[in-house]
């Protein structure tokens, strides 16, 4: 099983990768782990990517092609993986395509989870209070939700196009959330 979880910021997909890849037995990938094991790891792509971060930059896309090429390349996801972050871009769709192809397949499921924006900004006030994060404030919040709608929401109708999307409510109890995200799996798992 080859898949993609996309959302916005405070859609839950962190949560639900580890939930979901732990059902079907593959690794959950994420940017975000990869970026730090790299980074601690004392890597070359790690020592480099930590200079943007550092910088509080963005992670170039070429930088994190790389670094997610190199982790899809590991042994353990050859039976298949569970993308959280990547690709974030349709360029990275391109990338990930070339990956995917020359290892004869594609992604099996890409499912997205909806939320309203209300309740993510909501969602993400929560989180920043409990967690002491004074920089994440409604703007910024907002700011980060139309990063999203403008370079990753594409991506949606690029995989619906190919017929491997599918879209889940990811409001309510994270167990509700996670059923439902098999119920819309099931009869596409490979």
């Amino acid at each position: 099983m080859r898949m993609l979880l996309i959302g916005p910021p405070g859609a839950g997909k962190g949560t639900q990768a580890v939930r979901v890849a732990d059902h079907y037995g593959i690794p959950a990938i994420s940017t975000g782990d990869i970026f730090r094991a790299n980074v601690s790891e004392g890597t070359p792509l790690g020592l480099e990517a930590k200079e943007y971060m550092d910088r509080g930059a963005y992670v170039p896309d070429d930088l994190t092609n790389a670094l997610v090429l190199d982790r899809l390349a590991q042994e353990d996801a050859g039976s298949g993986f569970l993308l959280d972050g990547f690709p974030r871009t349709l360029a990275q769709v391109s990338t990930l395509d070339d990956c995917l192809e020359a290892t004869e397949g594609g992604l099996d499921a890409v499912v997205q989870l909806t939320i309203e924006t209300d309740a993510i900004v909501d969602r993400l006030l929560k989180r920043a209070e409990d967690q002491g994060r004074s920089d994440d404030t409604e703007d910024v919040i907002r700011k980060r939700l139309d990063v999203y709608q403008e370079q990753t929401h594409p991506l949606v109708a690029v995989y619906a196009q190919r017929g491997v999307l599918v879209s889940v409510d990811g409001m309510g109890e994270v167990g509700e959330v996670t059923e439902r995200i098999f119920a819309a799996l099931s009869g596409r798992v490979v």
